[in-house]
Parts: structure tokens; C-alpha cells; sequence
């Protein structure tokens, strides 16, 4: 029997239009780069001249990690948090993020999202296919059962690797080979000690709902520390490639060190990183376009 919530957000999402701008809400938008942006990233060091940047498969992998990926991902997250985020003030009306609230659209919209993906893998290069599988099935074990890797201490934080599987795809359609070994070590720890920033603010919420992160199993500060690890680990392996490329990760340590020596909170610190990482982003997208168009050595 459908419950009395279920029919009141069924009603509210009848028309196409509420049902899209409600999966745009859940989708993160704030959020969407940070799998697109891979996308770009990768594809910039992978090509071989700039005529490989307009790819029809290079185009079909941005068009889905920007969009539909988002849906996927953060859907999936959403639906089997429901309960969690009743008590999440992330979540509250007021906040960017929203709650799920048993629309029936939103799974079907997650199940279609999951078989794009599906076709994405058979359009792409053989390179490429590990790491879109590698993202569907991280992208559904975070949050779904059996596995959810998020009430888990470490395993949800190395699982979050997930957001720079994009840029592996694109490099691999791209150069036909897969990514030099430390830019894969350092990029996935990039992305573990972004997710365990991002679980600061949730310690509370989490605790009090009985879930164990890898951030409510160390506590705030140990947390921050955990994520200066990381992110130095990530900043010496991108330099032990190119120093330029270090030194645009090494702004991350940084915060880590500097948030909490500083006083910030770091409810508000977390809505920074948007746009942190799409000015390094485009710095390392931009570096990458000047050597391949002959501008700067490699």
C-alpha cells in the first residue's frame, strides 16, 4: 500500500516539468563538474593532437558524466538514505541539497540512468570500458545494499575513487592505453580525501543516526588530518610527474591544514570546494591544452 507521504510527492511531481526540475535538485548541480570536469582533465592529457578534443565518443562521455551520471549516482545515494536524511540539516528545505520522498520517477530515472551507462561502455574504446563498468558498479555499492561501501570506515572513503573513473575513460578513449600509474594513485587520492571533507559536516547527523564514516570513526580533527594525508599523497604524485602539476594539487593540503587552524566552519568551508575544483580543473585543463597545441614543453 502506498503510503499517505509517497501520494502527497506524487501529486506534487505530476507534470513532466516538476519532475525534471526535481531531478535537477537531486542531481546536485553545484556538484555536476565534479565528474565532468574529469572528463576534460583526462582528455586534454590523452589526446594526441587538439582534433582528438572533438570526438564523437569524447563527447558522448562528457554529455553523460555531466548530466545523467549525476541522476545515477546521487539518486541511488537518496533513495537508500531516506531515512538518514530526515535528520540531515544538509538536507532541510532551506538547504542546496534536497530529500528524497518516495517519488516512484525518481527510481525509474536512476534505472534509465544506469542502462546509459550501459550503452556508453559498448560506444567506447576497450581501453575506456573498465572504468565506466568500474563507476556503475562503485556508483551503486556506495549507497545499495550489499556492499554500501558508506557505512563502512575506509572502504567509503577509498571507494569515492568513482569521481575520477571519468577521467580515466576519457584518457584511455583518447590515447588508447590507460593513464600513467601515478596520476591514477594520485587522482583516487584526490578523490578520497575530497569525500572525507565532505563528511565532515554529516559526523552528527551520522552518529545520531547510528552510521559509521570513516570521519565519525575519527572524529573532526583526526578527519582533517586523514584528508591533508591524502591530498599530500596526491599533490607528491602528480609532482612526481610534472612539478606544475603538484603544485596545482598542493592548494589542498592547505585547506586541510588551514580550516580548522583558522577557526572556519566547516558546514561553510565544504560549499567552497565547487568552485575550488573547478579553478584547479581548468588550470590543469588549461596546462594540458597549451602542450598539446606546442605552447609549453612537456
Amino acid at each position: 500500500m502506498t503510503s499517505t507521504t509517497e501520494t502527497d510527492a506524487t501529486d506534487e511531481y505530476a507534470t513532466l516539468g516538476a519532475k525534471l526540475r526535481r531531478l535537477f535538485v537531486l542531481s546536485r548541480p553545484r556538484f555536476w563538474l565534479y565528474l565532468a570536469g574529469p572528463v576534460l582533465v583526462g582528455a586534454v592529457y590523452g589526446a594526441g593532437e587538439l582534433s582528438d578534443l572533438a570526438s564523437p565518443v569524447l563527447v558522448a562521455l562528457f554529455a553523460y558524466f555531466l548530466v545523467p551520471a549525476n541522476v545515477f549516482l546521487y539518486g541511488i545515494n537518496d533513495v537508500y538514505d531516506a531515512d538518514i536524511d530526515a535528520a540531515n540539516p544538509k538536507k532541510d528545505a532551506d538547504a542546496p541539497e534536497a530529500r528524497f520522498g518516495g517519488e516512484p520517477f525518481v527510481v525509474y530515472a536512476v534505472v534509465v540512468c544506469a542502462l546509459a551507462a550501459v550503452l556508453l561502455i559498448a560506444l567506447v574504446p576497450d581501453p575506456a570500458q573498465l572504468w565506466i563498468a568500474g563507476f556503475v558498479i562503485l556508483g551503486s555499492q556506495y549507497s545499495a545494499p550489499p556492499l554500501r561501501f558508506k557505512t563502512t570506515p575506509l572502504l567509503d572513503s577509498i571507494s569515492n575513487g568513482l569521481y575520477v573513473l571519468p577521467g580515466f575513460a576519457a584518457y584511455a578513449a583518447l590515447a588508447g592505453a590507460q593513464p600513467p600509474v601515478l596520476a591514477i594513485a594520485g587522482a583516487w587520492l584526490w578523490a578520497m580525501g575530497m569525500h572525507t571533507f565532505s563528511a565532515i559536516p554529516d559526523i552528527e547527523p551520522d552518529r545520531r543516526a547510528g552510521i559509521e564514516t570513516t570521519a565519525t570513526r575519527l572524529g573532526e580533527r583526526a578527519t582533517f588530518a586523514y584528508c591533508a594525508v591524502c591530498w599530500t599523497l596526491a599533490a607528491a604524485a602528480f609532482g612526481a610527474i610534472d612539478l606544475r602539476l603538484g603544485a596545482a594539487l598542493a592548494v589542498y593540503p592547505l585547506l586541510a591544514v588551514g580550516v580548522p587552524l583558522l577557526g572556519i566552519d566547516v558546514d561553510r568551508a565544504y560549499w567552497w570546494f565547487p568552485a575550488i575544483n573547478t579553478v584547479v580543473g581548468a588550470a590543469l585543463t588549461m596546462g594540458g591544452l597549451w602542450v598539446l597545441s606546442g605552447g609549453l614543453p612537456v
